[in-house]
């Protein structure tokens, strides 16, 4: 991973940056540690379980990793499974969770 391949994928480079005092090293690292959180693997099994107030949680979290990241479409993804779980919307959390998955290994990569 590097900054022009986080650009490519759509991150806010500048602003993870600029929250990692310009350390792009500093930043490179924490993407991989927040990429690497355990809530991503809780979050399907919750959803897998049926447990949606602790997949709430995990999303909730998610995002804000993700957010202070500024791993853009990574974040509006989580976004949208936080939000819907929130209110508790009927919908295929499964597909969500896919695209979330993906996303965060293309991130990896």
């Amino acid at each position: 991973m590097n900054i022009e391949k986080l650009r490519e994928l759509g991150a806010n480079v500048d602003e993870g940056l600029e929250r990692c005092m310009g350390m792009e090293d500093f930043y490179l690292e924490m993407i991989e540690l927040g990429l690497s959180d355990d809530r991503f693997e809780a979050l399907g099994k919750a959803l897998e379980e049926g447990n949606l107030d602790g997949a709430f949680e995990d999303a909730h979290a998610l995002k804000g990793v993700v957010g202070n990241l500024a791993l853009t479409p990574l974040y509006e993804t989580v976004s949208e499974i936080t939000e819907n779980l929130r209110t508790k919307v009927q919908t295929d959390y499964e597909v969500i969770y896919k695209k979330i998955l993906s996303q965060r290994e293309a991130f990896l990569q």
